[in-house]
């Protein structure tokens, strides 16, 4: 229980969209997107039984990420993601690997579904950095 309300204190703090995307621990501003430009099937989760985006940039080897989900346990998850990852370079978090949930126990907390759409939401990640490196 005390996993899932940590995960709602996350969800409040990740700005929605189309708030201005920012690495907050550095406050660098990446970019304006409307709402509409960052809820694009391109930036959407699959998998996942909420409604979940994630918008990816890299600077300068850096990562950045945005997301929002129409619901808060699940935008608590991304909210792991955006302020675990952002900040870190692209060969680190591409190797990362998937089973890295089990080394801090979060999937003991989740259901299987959540524990999936968390994976999703990362595999996600993973890809959009590979695609801008091409």
């Amino acid at each position: 229980m005390l996993r899932y309300k940590q995960l709602l204190f996350l969800a409040k703090k990740l700005p929605s969209f189309p708030e201005v995307f920012l690495y907050s621990n550095q406050n660098i501003y990446i970019d304006e997107l409307s709402e509409q430009e960052q809820r694009v099937d391109d930036n959407k989760v699959h998998g996942c039984t909420s409604q979940v985006w994630i918008v990816v940039r890299v600077e300068d080897g850096v990562v950045y990420l945005s997301a929002d989900s129409d619901s808060q346990l699940t935008k608590g998850l991304a909210a792991l993601l955006v302020e675990g990852l952002s900040g870190g370079c692209v060969e680190t978090i591409l190797g990362l690997p998937m089973d890295f949930i089990q080394d801090f126990g979060l999937n003991q907390s989740l259901t299987p579904s959540r524990t999936s759409g968390f994976l999703n939401m990362f595999q996600l990640v993973k890809i959009k950095i590979a695609e801008l490196q091409q």
